[in-house]
C-alpha cells in the first residue's frame, strides 16, 4: 500500500472512531469518560495530522531514493 493510501486509511479510521466515540458518550458520562476524552480523543486530530505529515515526508524520501537508484 502506498503512503498516500495509508494516510487516507488513517483519516477514515479517525472519522470512524469519532463517530463511535460520539455514540459512546451518549451512555458513558462520568469523570472517567471525560478523562479518557481529554487524554486520548482530543489530541487525535493533531496526532493524526502529524503522522500524515511524516508519512508524506517518507513518501517523498522513498521517491527520491527510487530515482537515485535508477
Amino acid at each position: 500500500m502506498s503512503t498516500k493510501g495509508s494516510a487516507s486509511n488513517l483519516q477514515e479510521a479517525m472519522k470512524s472512531l469519532f463517530i463511535a466515540w460520539a455514540q459512546v458518550k451518549e451512555e458513558w458520562r462520568d469523570a472517567k469518560s471525560l478523562e479518557f476524552e481529554e487524554k486520548y480523543i482530543e489530541s487525535l486530530p493533531r496526532d493524526v495530522s502529524q503522522a500524515i505529515e511524516a508519512m508524506e515526508e517518507v513518501d517523498t524520501l522513498l521517491k527520491k531514493v527510487r530515482r537515485d537508484c535508477e
